[in-house]
């Protein structure tokens, strides 16, 4: 039986992505290899929203070609946004590569490896190539690889961007938003809450901004808002997320679920960027620092004590000290329970690239990183304490990262919660006790399980 290594750079787009692949490699007869080694294919998804990310998936290909040594027929392929920026460049940048697959195209990467092994154990090698769009792409995203015990589930509601901010790749890489139909949606989630999933979340560029071109609004409801309450009357699914949302697309009828859809959790993932209203027109973000707070305000009055993260990209083109301070300082007021911090990073195509000269030097992106980095140190330092002697509700996903004696579970704020814990306890909604916090991770009392 053939084997397949995938390995997966990026967001949860792209772990969504891998495991469709999988999926059509596993119904082909393949089975999932556990390290490079013991492959027969193996297939890099990349990512290209920041430099690094492409740069580790180069490296990472141009060391897997030392397999050939013992493994001539060993079938190597890029798939995903890097492969879709790239395209059949790759070629030359890479000899010895076999397939190189874009965003739109994953439904065809079983057949594309099929000729790429034949071609290689013949011993005749060929380079394919598909990056081309395709209509109905998003609605290929549908089969899922579940492991036993698994209760927790992505699904693609997608794909593509229309937002065009300055700094973004991901419109070229992904190409043009395009939405599918809430009954197919909710179909896939009937079927995998039949296979145990208790909990989805909802995946999309730009999540909220799903089936604005399709389907209209109803009762003053959008699309997305629509969608949310079918899978709210789905029997079985205790638990609905949704990532990566826009500010412009929080609008009062997506904040009001927070308050009366009970399986919407209560968490917000709203990345703001900047704290900077100039550097926001700049991204074409579309909304002022103001607009943002003003959005954060609703949503805690509509879910008192929701958990809320955010993005934020530092050193942008012509950043200065004083605008950087407007980020620290929005920081300070929103206090967030988590934000990712990104140092800027020039994307080839994007306006924001065009801004030679006008660069932020690397020293400074990292001072002003570390800067947030340790503001968000201080201020759950604050906060996590008054969680503790909290009852809280988590569904147990597995062993802890850390300590595989242990288990770990997720609140309903998407905070990680630590506890001791027995194999009966998988996949269980379970209400346990804060006793301790390290900030980012609560640690749960196991007494009150028995």
């Amino acid at each position: 039986m053939p084997s397949v290594f995938l390995k997966t750079y990026g967001c949860q787009m792209n772990e969504r992505d891998t495991e469709q692949v999988a999926r059509q490699l596993m119904d082909r007869g393949y089975e999932r290899a556990k390290t490079e080694k013991e492959a027969d294919v193996i297939l890099l998804n990349t990512c290209s929203v920041r430099d690094l990310a492409e740069q580790k998936a180069l490296r990472k290909m141009s060391n897997l070609k030392a397999l050939r040594k013992k493994n001539p027929g060993v079938v190597l392929g890029f798939l995903g946004c890097m492969a879709q920026r790239k395209g059949e460049s790759l070629e030359k940048e890479m000899k010895g590569l076999d397939l190189v697959v874009g965003t739109q195209k994953f439904h065809r990467v079983a057949d594309l490896v099929m000729e790429a092994r034949e071609a290689r154990l013949g011993g005749r090698p060929k380079f394919f190539a598909d990056v081309g769009e395709e209509e109905g792409s998003e609605k290929t995203i549908r089969d899922h690889v579940l492991t036993p015990k698994q209760v927790t589930a992505f699904v693609s509601v997608m794909q593509g961007c229309d937002m065009h901010c300055s700094f973004c790749i991901v419109p070229t890489t992904r190409g043009k938003e395009r939405s599918r139909p809430i009954a197919e949606i909710v179909g896939e989630v009937r079927a995998l809450v039949e296979k145990g999933i208790r909990e989805v979340t909802l995946l999309g560029q730009i999540v909220n901004m799903y089936g604005r071109r399709e389907i209209p609004a109803v009762s003053g409801k959008s699309a997305f808002v629509q969608l949310l309450e079918e899978l709210q009357r789905v029997d079985g699914l205790d638990r609905i997320r949704f990532t990566s949302p826009h500010p412009r697309g929080m609008k009062d009828d997506l904040i009001g679920c927070f308050g009366r859809l009970s399986k919407l959790c209560e968490h917000l993932h709203l990345p703001v960027q900047s704290g900077s209203d100039r550097l926001l027109k700049e991204m074409g973000r579309g909304y002022t620092v103001e607009q943002y707070k003003k959005i954060i305000q609703k949503v805690r009055q509509a879910c008192p004590g929701i958990g809320l993260t955010t993005d934020v990209i530092v050193g942008y083109p012509g950043e200065t000290e004083e605008e950087f301070q407007s980020t620290y300082r929005l920081m300070e007021e929103v206090d967030f329970d988590n934000g990712f911090i990104f140092r800027y990073s020039p994307r080839e195509g994007t306006r924001a690239a065009e801004s030679r000269g006008n660069e932020v030097s690397e020293e400074t992106k990292e001072r002003w990183n570390q800067s947030l980095l340790d503001l968000l140190d201080r201020q759950v330092a604050v906060t996590s304490p008054k969680r503790i002697g909290s009852l809280t509700e988590i569904l147990v996903e597995g062993p802890s990262k850390t300590k595989e004696s242990r288990l770990t579970g997720r609140s309903r704020q998407n905070r990680p919660v630590v506890f001791d814990g027995g194999a009966r306890h998988l996949g269980q909604l379970l209400t346990v006790r804060i006793t301790e916090s390290t900030g980012f991770t609560d640690y749960g009392d196991p007494a009150i399980l028995e």
